[in-house]
């Protein structure tokens, strides 16, 4: 992309970001989206084929936010589950200040017709912290990851991600307070990333 297509791309993002912090994901309508950032609903419908890819270029950016803080100020805890935790408290702190975005993660991580997957973004995360390997961020090598998706430590890393996600619902619905969600994925990483 030229700079200012990356730049209408941008634009475009952030002001879709704006109408779902306001109104939720409902607010996000393509033609609003489109006349607010100033762009033909025919450009907007370039960029983002449906607005479902809308709402993950939206996550996406937060997910970037996510990733820049936590290389920007690691983890300390001398464990695993304590390192994938922190990243997870983190995350989970950082949506719910904008709770409409959160509902927009949760809803693109089990909307099928999403072609990039968020959970996985996630999951890598959590891997590159508890494995200590927080310099990978953003490394890509051959396969376009540098992580093997297929070691028992992702796979559990991935389990992990998934508890995140169910807590992250419940406190989207009101059934869970941060206190109960910071002890249920403690507890849960200690197990499951007990041989990390």
């Amino acid at each position: 992309m030229s700079r200012s297509q990356t730049q209408r791309r941008r634009r475009i993002v952030q002001t879709a970001a704006a109408l779902a912090v306001r109104g939720g994901v409902e607010a996000m309508q393509m033609r609003s989206v489109a006349e607010r950032a100033g762009v033909a609903l025919g450009t907007l419908y370039r960029y983002f084929p449906s607005k479902m890819d809308l709402v993950v270029a939206v996550v996406t950016e937060e997910l970037d936010l996510l990733e820049s803080g936590i290389v920007r100020r690691p983890p300390t805890a001398d464990t695993a589950a304590g390192r994938a935790v922190d990243v997870l408290l983190r995350a989970t702190l950082g949506l719910m200040r904008e709770p409409e975005l959160a509902d927009a993660l949760v809803r693109s991580l089990v909307m099928a017709e999403v072609t990039i997957e968020l959970d996985t973004r996630i999951t890598d995360l959590v891997w590159r912290v508890a494995t200590d390997s927080l310099a990978q961020v953003g490394v890509e090598e051959a396969d376009g990851s540098g992580i093997d998706r297929g070691s028992t430590e992702y796979v559990l890393a991935g389990a992990l991600t998934s508890v995140w996600i169910f807590e992250l619902t419940e406190v989207l619905r009101g059934r869970r307070d941060m206190d109960e969600v910071e002890r249920r994925l403690r507890t849960t990483a200690d197990r499951l990333l007990a041989s990390f």
